[in-house]
């Protein structure tokens, strides 16, 4: 069996590791891969053209599948997924796990996002949308801070800001609208009502008319300790969290999973793939959606997949074959994922620094830390600056070096919330490169609840 995964990050290291140790496989291919994926054993790392923002561009990745006897692709990130890169492989016929073009735009556009849950009764901040800024600034006054703008279309999960204050809000405006800082992405803004409360990750696999739903996770945005500094990507997760009780798990899935998986079904458009809700809990444990994901999030995808002992291979099966199991098995124990950002990040990324202290790679899923590369690369050798360098699995002795902002995801597992923090972080520490920076306190929610 061979598999085309889809990305570049952690969230695909990920997938590609848990894909490659099925017995059923023979082959994983990743494109574009990183350092992590061509070193996985049975995988190799592909160039493809595969995040085109123009529909339709997507004849590489099926003209691949069709020459390398693809068994299943599996979409990795949003982009191709916005620009119907499923919609493509169907037509193809070829089998490819996520949503369709039209029901991406749960993450492609905010605006298509709330307005969908307006008409659909899915619990949500309240929400206006602009493209003109003394509009939208106007707004902000009658509103008042704290408040949330956010861009409309895809921004690499860079595109919130939470503004303490006005001058804060007029300010994000402006980088929007104004000054045009996140491009096409931020030419309409949509601005939200502040949420209180704890935040959770609620991912599950749908195949249209089931619904798996995947272990809970937490993740951290922020850039600093206690939950501090600028939105990122996401600097470290965890799983299970201990905030989706079973009170707010049953709520999430009546009050927002199914709703969704019923609107797109009558819409003629059945979800099929990974659907993200990223939820802020209140007080009293009813949750609202803060936005959707069109697919896994990063990096809650790595302490997930390190809980998952299912096949993944036979899950995204049986999704495509329309009969997904209303459950999967899961490790016991809590896995915590730390990531190691680059110099300047999130606002800007190193690449090319070496990076040394890197544990083995291995398949085994009872050991205890497994690092997931993202932002790597092969440093260049003097004989050669090809991209073969890159794809092939013959690397085992090229430095790895940094290529993006997001790093790597140390990620472990042990039997509390404590230890998997302190297991994470002994091996973080270990890792070095010029300007990496990284959390101490990932996991810090759960761990309270665990201290009282």
């Amino acid at each position: 069996m061979n598999i085309l995964v889809l990305g570049a990050g952690g969230r695909e290291h990920a997938l590609a590791w848990q894909c490659a140790k099925d017995s059923k496989v023979q082959q994983v291919y990743v494109a574009p891969g990183n350092a992590g994926t061509a070193l996985e054993p049975k995988c190799k790392n592909v160039v493809l053209k595969t995040t085109s923002e123009t529909a339709g561009e997507h004849s590489a990745v099926i003209d691949f599948c069709q020459n390398n006897n693809i068994d299943m692709v599996i979409v990795g990130p949003e982009a191709p997924l916005v620009t119907g890169i499923v919609d493509a492989c169907r037509d193809a016929g070829i089998k490819a796990w996520g949503p369709t073009a039209y029901c991406a735009q749960l993450e492609g556009s905010k605006t298509f996002a709330k307005e969908f849950m307006a008409t659909n009764n899915i619990p949500t901040a309240a929400y206006e949308g602009f493209t003109d800024a003394a509009l939208a600034k106007n707004y902000i006054d009658e509103q008042g801070a704290p408040i949330v703008i956010k861009a409309d279309g895809l921004a690499a999960g860079k595109g919130v800001i939470v503004a303490e204050t006005i001058e804060q809000a007029h300010a994000a405006i402006d980088d929007m609208l104004a000054s045009n800082k996140f491009g096409e992405a931020g030419s309409r803004v949509v601005i939200e009502q502040f949420l209180s409360g704890e935040e959770a990750s609620f991912i599950c696999m749908i195949d249209g008319d089931n619904i798996l739903p995947m272990a809970t996770s937490q993740d951290h945005k922020r850039a600093f300790e206690g939950d501090m500094g600028p939105n990122t990507g996401g600097m470290g997760a965890y799983s299970p969290a201990p905030v989706v009780t079973d009170s707010v798990y049953e709520k999430t899935m009546a009050q927002v999973i199914q709703p969704v998986v019923d609107a797109m079904k009558s819409a003629g458009h059945p979800y099929t793939g990974f659907l993200y809700a990223g939820l802020m809990i209140d007080e009293s444990g009813n949750p609202s959606v803060i936005e959707f994901n069109c697919r896994l999030g990063d990096p809650e995808t790595q302490p997930i997949l390190m809980r998952l002992q299912s096949s993944m291979v036979d899950l995204v099966a049986q999704g495509l074959a329309g009969n997904l199991p209303s459950q999967a098995d899961w490790d016991d124990r809590v896995a915590l994922g730390i990531v190691v950002a680059s110099k300047g990040y999130p606002e800007s990324s190193s690449k090319g620094d070496v990076i040394s202290g890197l544990p083995a790679l291995t398949t085994d899923i009872n050991t205890a830390v497994k690092v997931f590369h993202a932002g790597t690369t092969f440093a260049k050798s003097n004989d050669s600056d090809s991209a073969d360098d890159y794809t092939n699995n013959t690397n085992s002795e090229k430095e790895v070096v940094t290529d993006g902002g997001r790093v790597l995801c140390v990620t472990a597992l042990a039997n509390t919330i404590s230890n998997a923090q302190q297991a994470a972080l002994m091996v973080t520490g270990a890792i070095s490169f010029e300007g990496a920076h990284y959390r101490r306190d990932i996991g810090h929610h759960a761990i309270s609840r665990e201290m009282l």
